[in-house]
């Protein structure tokens, strides 16, 4: 089985809770999984594949926990070399071109650090849904094998 980086990006701890429960049924399936509330770069190294699980703020901002991870990756661009990974983004569609702006920026950095997604991003809508752990789930159910 895999090892795998949950990369957690939470304002009001939606996309936590989320990751969270993507933690347990990830290990359940027999994965060795960690879970990065405040990530650093050598994570890269640590793990052979990465679940990315953020929310947006502002205006398709990055959560503040994942900035500074977000900033060091861009400027130090640590290949991880066509690792898999997938990037599931919380949002809000009513906010337009904006919505799920932190997956987006999350998927392309993970692409230009020439990791190997494993479907396009997933977004999952405030406005469609109030549990969006159950979304990841269903998600994960399909494609957790893949990592």
């Amino acid at each position: 089985m895999s090892n795998i980086g949950i990369i957690v990006g939470s304002v009001y701890g939606n996309a936590q809770n989320a990751a969270e429960e993507a933690q347990a049924f990830l290990t359940n399936q027999g994965h060795d999984v960690e879970l990065h509330v405040d990530p650093d770069v050598s994570l890269f190294d640590e793990h052979d594949s990465f679940l990315v699980v953020t929310s947006t703020t502002g205006v398709g901002d990055i959560p503040p926990n994942l900035e500074l991870f977000y900033v060091d990756a861009k400027d130090t661009c640590p290949l991880i070399n066509n690792k898999k990974f997938a990037v599931i983004a919380l949002g809000d569609s009513s906010y337009g071109d904006s919505y799920c702006g932190a997956g987006t920026l999350m998927f392309e950095l993970l692409t230009e650090l020439q990791g190997t997604p494993i479907s396009d991003m997933v977004g999952i809508d405030a406005m469609e849904t109030f549990e969006p752990e159950a979304d990841v789930l269903a998600w994960l159910e399909t494609h957790q094998s893949e990592f």
